[in-house]
């Protein structure tokens, strides 16, 4: 294993901060994967269940079983891990911007594939080559005159050339639950199963280019874009991994998530296995449109308590929180629009008037524009 470390730029003088990545397997022998964690700084689960692939993938390293390559970052950003406001992190949005740390990487799809349209044909793998190789140097001319720009570059070409981008987050209470574009959802189907995932949400391009999606969508909209003319695979899969709640940071859902991801890596062959392929478990939970994720909104501010619990079906009009003002003694019934997963809730009690607090996944797509609110 080789360990980088990706210094960024100092935002004012005496500071400076560096991203850690870690190197495993052979470059070019095989598949490329990247795992990251905690790109939302505050979301701690994805940091232990690195820290226990990393346990596996010193292991299988040293017994010579990693037929590819794999990068671990297993803290992904260290601007968002220096805020903190009285003992509160704050790893969401940079606080010099206000900018979310997943959301807004720059995208280069048409200039890449000007740059590499004279070196492409008729062989789906040689024009992969080409187009990652356009897409690596027109990330590597972009500006990074800010931390904030630099910490993003150095993601994106840790990641843009790989055959799995699998970055680990967590909502506040939730179960364990995958976004990704409806295009991976034939690569990621087995991921799903493997995690015990108990939806997967599906989109494309839900707006303000996060993580992931920067990740996957050039393949599909370089196939889009070039036609008939040449063949495009969906040359990567590229998923935002949740990791259930905030305060589910345990040894035993780490090492059981981990070996999870270790299993599906096996399954696509970039670990050799001992003996038989595990193989894909059952499905838990199914696939769903991320515009039917109704996020439920509070009208008023009150003490919020829940009566139905993460992972529990629900109806169109059933009640799943009470508001209550206990100057007033008034409850405020909130209600679940549609039928469908009540997949994750806040952890907040105190709710402020508007604030959303519940997410239900529903089985028909619904809404229309942006739909990172549901994200």
């Amino acid at each position: 294993m080789q360990l980088r470390q990706h210094p960024l730029p100092s935002p004012t003088p005496g500071t400076r901060r560096e991203l850690v990545s870690l190197h495993y397997g052979q470059p070019g022998q095989g598949q490329k994967v990247y795992i990251q964690a905690s790109l939302h700084a505050d979301e701690l689960p994805g940091m232990l269940t690195a820290w226990h692939l990393r346990r596996h993938f010193d292991a299988l390293e040293a017994a010579g079983r990693l037929r590819g390559e794999v990068i671990l970052v297993p803290m992904a950003n260290p601007i968002g891990l220096s805020q903190w406001w009285l003992q509160s992190p704050l790893g969401r949005f940079e606080g010099l911007s206000g900018e979310n740390f997943n959301r807004h990487y720059p995208e280069y799809i048409g200039p890449a594939a000007h740059r590499a349209e004279p070196q492409l044909g008729d062989d789906p793998a040689r024009n992969v080559a080409a187009l990652r190789a356009a897409l690596r140097t027109e990330i590597e001319a972009a500006p990074a005159d800010t931390e904030l720009r630099a910490l993003r570059k150095t993601l994106m070409l840790l990641a843009c050339d790989a055959d799995v981008v699998l970055d680990l987050h967590c909502d506040a209470q939730a179960m364990m639950h995958l976004y990704t574009e409806t295009p991976c959802w034939p690569q990621c189907e087995p991921l799903a199963a493997y995690l015990g995932a108990g939806v997967t949400l599906l989109a494309m391009d839900s707006g303000d280019n996060p993580f992931d999606e920067a990740c996957s969508q050039v393949w599909w909209k370089w196939a889009k874009h070039f036609g008939d003319r040449f063949p495009i695979p969906q040359a990567c899969l590229s998923v935002t991994v949740e990791l259930r709640g905030q305060q589910d940071v345990s040894h035993e859902l780490a090492a059981k998530d981990a070996q999870a991801l270790v299993d599906f890596l096996t399954y696509r062959g970039v670990i050799a296995p001992e003996g038989q392929v595990p193989p894909v478990p059952a499905a838990v939970g199914d696939a769903r449109p991320l515009a039917g994720s109704i996020p439920i909104p509070s009208p008023v501010g009150g003490v919020l308590t829940f009566l139905r619990e993460v992972g529990e079906t629900v109806n169109a009009g059933d009640v799943i929180a009470h508001v209550i003002d206990p100057i007033t003694a008034s409850v405020t019934e909130l209600k679940s629009p549609v039928d469908g997963l009540l997949f994750a809730r806040d952890t907040l009690r105190l709710v402020t008037a508007g604030a959303r607090v519940a997410k239900i996944a529903g089985r028909e797509a619904t809404r229309t524009g942006k739909l990172l609110g549901a994200r």
